[in-house]
C-alpha cells in the first residue's frame, strides 16, 4: 500500500471545509484504521473511500444526515464496508447527505447543505450529494452512495462524476439505514468509468445476511472493458419523452451524444416506454409508505435522542421525540406514506402505485427484448441554486423524471458525464441496462468515455 497519512488526509478534506463535504472526519479512528489496513493487498489497495453517512463502519457515527441519530456510533459494519476493507482502501470519514436519504439537492440535512464543487452557489444533488462531491472535488477517487429514486445518479450528473445504481439484489443492503427497502441500493462514486467497474466488483455479490441479495455470479467488470463492438450492442432512445421539459443545454449535449454514437457505428432505435410518464407519481407513493413504515423504529427508545419536553403519555413522548428529531422533508414523506397506507386509502393510492409499478417492469420488459441499453438524459436540468426549489417540493421531486423508475423496476442504471464547453455546468446521459447487466452499461460508459477524451484531446491540437 502507498504510504497514506491520516492528517494529511483530514487537512485535504478541511481544504474544502466550506463545501461542508463532511459530517464525520475522524483523526484518531482514522489513523488506527490506516494501520489496520496497511498489510492488506487488493484491488483498491492504496486508495481512499468516502462513505455516505447511512452507511455503517464500526466505530463511526451514523448519523444519516439527521439530529435523531447525532449521538449514534455504529457497532459494526456493512457488507460493503467489510468488502472494501478486504480489497485494502482506506476509508477516510462519513460525508453529509439529506436527511435519511430524502431529497434532490442535499440541503435537507440537520448538518447543513453540500455545496456543489464546481460551482458553491448550486447544489450538488442529492441524496448523494455528500459522496459525489467529495469525488468531484478530489479529495477521494472512490465513494460509496445509496440510490432510492436517483440518489447516486442525479448527484454524479451535477457533479460531473460516475455514479451506478446496480441492479436490486446485487449488492448486499446489510449495514444501510433503510428509507425504502424495495428501492434502495448502495453503488459506486467515481471520477471514472474504470473505477466504478473496480469498485462494483468489489463490492457486488451474495449475501446471506441480506435476504434481498440475488446469488448470482460477478464479473469481473474491470477487466472487460475494453471488449466493445458496436454491431453487438443495441441502443434504444425513448424520444417521445425528451419533446418537453428538457433544458436546451441537457438536450443538446445529449444528441450530440447521440450522433457520437451514430457515427462510430451504433444503431440508434426508437423505444416506447408507455407508463414511464407515470413513474414520478408511483415512486412518491411507494417511497414514502415504505419509509414511514421504516422511520417508525426512530422513537427516541430504541434509536435515537429524547426530547427534554415533559409527555404526559407514551404517545405524547414518542411526538415529541419525532417532531425535535426529524427535519421538514423526512416529516412530510412520513405522513404522506402513512396517509397513502391508511385505511380507506390504500387500494386508492398503494395498490394503485403497485399495479403502475408492475406495468413499467412490463414496458422495460419489452424494450430490453430488442434492446440493450437504452439511453435519457440524466437529469432534465443542470445542478440550480441553492434555495431554489427548498420551498418546493413537487418541483424538486420532478427532477427525478428520469431516474425513478430504474429503482422501481429493479433494473441497473449509470449516469456519466457528457461534455460541456468551459464554464457551463455539468450533464449527465443516463444508461439503462436489463437486470444484472452493469457489466454491458460499464463497457458502453468506458467506450463513450475514452472516444469524448480522444476528441476533446484532437481539438485541442488543432487549436
Amino acid at each position: 500500500m502507498r504510504d497514506i497519512n491520516a492528517k494529511d488526509l483530514v487537512a485535504g478534506a478541511e481544504k474544502f471545509s466550506d463545501l461542508n463535504i463532511f459530517i464525520t472526519l475522524d483523526n484518531d479512528w482514522l489513523e488506527n484504521h490506516i494501520e489496520d489496513q496497511k498489510d492488506t493487498e487488493g484491488i483498491l489497495s492504496g486508495h481512499v473511500v468516502a462513505i455516505k453517512d447511512n452507511i455503517n463502519v464500526k466505530g463511526l457515527t451514523q448519523t444519516c444526515g439527521s439530529k435523531f441519530l447525532s449521538n449514534y456510533v455504529s457497532a459494526y459494519d456493512a457488507t460493503v464496508i467489510k468488502k472494501i476493507k478486504n480489497a485494502g482502501a482506506v476509508i477516510i470519514g462519513k460525508t453529509n447527505m439529506d436527511e435519511f436519504a430524502m431529497g434532490s439537492s442535499n440541503e435537507f440535512s440537520a448538518y447543513g447543505p453540500v455545496k456543489n464543487p464546481v460551482d458553491p452557489e448550486r447544489v450538488p444533488g442529492g441524496s448523494s450529494g455528500g459522496p459525489a462531491s467529495a469525488v468531484a472535488a478530489g479529495i477521494v477517487d472512490y465513494a460509496l452512495g445509496s440510490d432510492t429514486g436517483g440518489s447516486i445518479r442525479q448527484p454524479a450528473a451535477f457533479t460531473g462524476t460516475v455514479g451506478l445504481k446496480p441492479t436490486y439484489g446485487r449488492v448486499s443492503r446489510y449495514g444501510l439505514t433503510a428509507f425504502a427497502s424495495s428501492l434502495d441500493q448502495i453503488g459506486p462514486m467515481t471520477k471514472n468509468v474504470r473505477q466504478n467497474a473496480e469498485l462494483l466488483e468489489v463490492i457486488a455479490g451474495h449475501d446471506s445476511r441480506d435476504s434481498s441479495s440475488a446469488d448470482v455470479p460477478v464479473e469481473k467488470y474491470s477487466k472487460i472493458l475494453e471488449k466493445v463492438d458496436p454491431k453487438n450492442i443495441k441502443i434504444s432512445v425513448p424520444f417521445k419523452l425528451l419533446e418537453k421539459g428538457i433544458e436546451e443545454n441537457v438536450l443538446q449535449a445529449f444528441h450530440k451524444s447521440i450522433d457520437l454514437l451514430k457515427g462510430l457505428g451504433f444503431i440508434i432505435n426508437n423505444v416506447e416506454l408507455p407508463h414511464l410518464s407515470y413513474a414520478i407519481a408511483a415512486y412518491y407513493i411507494l417511497a414514502p409508505a415504505e419509509a414511514s413504515s421504516n422511520l417508525a423504529r426512530f422513537d427516541g427508545v430504541r434509536y435515537g435522542v429524547r426530547s427534554d419536553e415533559d409527555a404526559g403519555d407514551l404517545n405524547e413522548f414518542f411526538s415529541n421525540n419525532r417532531a425535535e428529531g426529524f427535519g421538514d422533508e423526512v416529516k412530510r414523506r412520513i405522513m404522506l406514506g402513512t396517509y397513502v397506507l391508511s385505511s380507506g386509502y390504500y387500494d386508492a393510492y398503494y395498490l394503485k402505485a403497485q399495479k403502475v409499478r408492475r406495468l413499467l417492469f412490463n414496458d422495460y420488459r419489452a424494450a430490453f427484448e430488442k434492446s440493450d441499453v437504452i439511453l435519457t438524459p440524466t437529469t432534465p436540468g443542470s445542478a440550480f441554486r441553492l434555495g431554489e426549489f427548498k420551498s418546493d417540493p413537487l418541483q424538486m421531486y420532478l427532477n427525478d423524471i428520469f431516474t425513478v423508475s430504474a429503482n422501481i423496476t429493479g433494473i441497473p442504471a449509470l449516469s456519466l458525464p457528457l461534455p460541456v464547453s468551459n464554464g457551463e455546468l455539468p450533464v449527465g446521459i443516463q444508461l439503462s441496462g436489463n437486470v444484472f447487466r452493469e457489466g454491458t452499461l460499464l463497457q458502453l460508459a468506458h467506450f463513450m468515455e475514452q472516444e469524448e477524451k480522444d476528441i476533446s484531446r484532437q481539438s485541442s491540437d488543432i487549436s
